[in-house]
């Protein structure tokens, strides 16, 4: 028997109604064997069709079922659409059948962009547990903190048993690690009962090094007229390696019901076809599920605000928003005066830049990057705040320092409080990062888990990016810079939960937790159709500035702050406001006009109409 094939999606095992259907793009491949668990290592031939397509019904097999295919009578390999690898990704793959999982909210159709907090995690060090169980277990917390929307780093299969997740090899598959497949429905279904939206981290701009076989049987994925900073550039010339990508998007939007993805590093997806994937993938996911709000969210380091363009009434066909480093690096330019890498383009006039974030978007609209040698940016200054998603921390900015330093080991106290107070009160959409809630001491360092020659390389190449930096020239300082392959390192970036009741952090989760309450209750509504509706900004004194933004309702929000350690005069209350929220001592002292050291206030101005 063939087999009625039920889903619609090409790559991967297809659960049928009396089977599975099993099929393999091996373009590279001459002959394709089925090798079933059940079958005892037999080897059942693929019958080979067009355009190097390989296919195969079984009778009789059902969800669980473990098995690999044979090329050329050569090497054994897990399927690139696996849904699980229970044995990680060297072992066999398992069919996995996603309409099993009783949904307890199957009428979730999630929420509305302009009411997205963002909550940023690495499931292996968010809690001790290091799975999906372990994240479910702390969405009440997350829920009481106010965030309506939490963000997992990749959970894409990767090799071993610790990853970021940026070097995953097999895109459909959650990581055993982490728990099964139903662990992380699950996660999302408790989610969504809780009102927070679940969104994921995906990468499709390069695949890892460690358990990627297809170059092997299709090599035709990959391209030598690019590349990337990690690897070979994947061909989106070609229509099968365009659908194995949005075919994985439907899959985790669809199968997991996922609210949004953010999309990794797009700047390395080289892609001259007549239309560019990132808007094919756009329109297809939109078009394909059309009742639900679903948030599209880029990683761009070239600022490509055309991607993040409105239709006439406001809404985005496409994508809904990017990260926004500008406002990343303006920040901690001022409150920490670092001025090595990216913070070079910052360091002279980064409260103009933090203006122009909070006001037009991007501080770089195509203005030349003495960093990148280059211009970079698009002009951004015509879209809306939620356009850009904002933050102090993430775990690039952390990470990506060799000592994997938070803020709060950097910062004054009073600089981080008066920055948190401007992020998680502008219109733009904020992001906080696991444990920043309550200003978490633990680092997030870079972790993997390779062996052998490729762990002694990742070693020593993490090692040489640093030498550049004038504390790292020295070989011996670079030396100590922690091992990613190392337990120890991946150990030493996870959360400690028992510090969030005691001082200081109950201080700093209380701050926290008083923003964004403000932020549900006076910005949130207001935000529904914002457009760019008349954004005046200035700066004044030394390091101050102030910032109007008419809301959706015709009130105009207003900041003023000051950046400088010191005193700044010049400062008055709005007319006609009221007082939403201020840093201590900052509305006590506009009674004379100045603003103290490390301070921000805001204010409302109700609409007259």
């Amino acid at each position: 028997m063939t087999g009625q094939i039920l889903p619609t999606n090409r790559f991967g095992p297809r659960p049928t109604a009396d089977g599975v259907h099993f099929r393999l793009w091996a373009p590279g491949a001459e002959r394709v064997d089925l090798i079933l668990d059940e079958a005892r290592g037999a080897a059942l031939p693929m019958k080979a069709g067009d355009d190097g397509w390989f296919e195969r019904h079984v009778d009789d097999v059902r969800a669980g079922s473990r098995y690999r295919y044979l090329i050329d009578n050569e090497v054994h390999v897990p399927d690139p659409a696996s849904r699980y690898q229970p044995e990680d990704v060297h072992g066999p793959s398992a069919v996995v059948d996603p309409n099993s999982f009783a949904w307890s909210t199957p009428d979730w159709t999630g929420r509305p962009w302009h009411e997205t907090v963002l909550y940023e995690l690495h499931v292996g060090t968010f809690t001790p547990e290091g799975t999906f169980d372990g994240v479910r277990r702390k969405l009440d917390h997350l829920a009481d903190l106010g965030v309506t929307a939490v963000e997992l780093m990749p959970v894409a299969d990767f090799p071993g048993q610790r990853s970021w997740g940026y070097d995953g090899v097999l895109p459909f598959a959650p990581d055993s690690a982490y728990g099964t497949p139903d662990d992380l429905r699950r996660l999302v279904d408790e989610a969504h009962d809780r009102g927070l939206m679940m969104f994921l981290d995906v990468v499709y701009n390069h695949f890892g090094p460690d358990g990627n076989f297809l170059h092997r049987y299709a090599p035709q994925f990959f391209t030598r007229d690019a590349d990337t900073p990690w690897g070979e550039a994947i061909d989106f010339s070609r229509r099968e390696v365009r659908d194995f990508v949005i075919e994985n998007a439907l899959h985790w939007l669809r199968d997991y019901r996922f609210d949004g993805l953010r999309l990794d590093a797009v700047h390395a997806i080289h892609d001259r076809s007549p239309q560019h994937i990132l808007d094919e993938l756009a329109e297809t996911v939109h078009a394909e599920l059309p009742d639900r709000h679903i948030h599209l969210v880029l990683e761009n380091e070239d600022n490509s605000a055309h991607y993040l363009r409105r239709d006439p009434r406001g809404r985005a066909p496409a994508y809904v928003a990017q990260w926004n480093d500008d406002i990343h690096h303006a920040c901690h330019v001022l409150a920490t005066g670092e001025s090595e890498a990216y913070y070079r383009d910052f360091i002279k006039e980064p409260l103009d830049q933090l203006r122009r974030c909070l006001a037009e978007g991007f501080a770089y609209q195509g203005e030349l990057s003495g960093f990148r040698g280059a211009a970079r940016g698009e002009r951004s200054a015509d879209l809306p705040p939620g356009a850009f998603v904002t933050f102090l921390q993430n775990h690039d900015q952390v990470g990506n320092r060799a000592f994997g330093e938070r803020l709060g080991a950097l910062a004054d106290d009073r600089a981080v409080a008066a920055l948190t107070a401007i992020v998680l009160l502008a219109p733009s959409p904020p992001m906080l990062f696991m444990g920043e809630e309550w200003s978490a001491p633990e680092p997030f360092l870079f972790f993997c888990d390779f062996h052998d020659e490729l762990a002694a390389a990742v070693r020593d190449g993490r090692r040489q990016e640093f030498a550049e930096f004038a504390a790292f020239r020295d070989p011996e300082t670079r030396n100590r810079i922690p091992d990613p392959n190392a337990l120890e390192t991946f150990e030493r970036s996870r959360l400690d939960w028992d510090r969030f009741g005691v001082e200081p952090h109950a201080t700093w989760l209380r701050l926290y937790k008083e923003l964004l309450d403000v932020r549900r209750r006076e910005i949130i509504p207001r935000l529904a159709d914002m457009t760019r509706n008349a954004i005046r900004s200035e700066c004044f004194g030394a390091r101050a500035l102030t910032v109007t933004w008419r809301l959706d309702d015709g009130a105009e929000l207003s900041l003023v702050a000051n950046t400088s350690p010191t005193e700044t005069a010049g400062f008055a209350v709005p007319d006609r406001s009221r007082l939403l929220y201020a840093t201590e001592g900052a509305v006590q002292s506009a009674v004379d006009g100045n603003l103290p050291a490390w301070s921000a206030a805001w204010f409302i101005a109700d609409s007259d109409e």
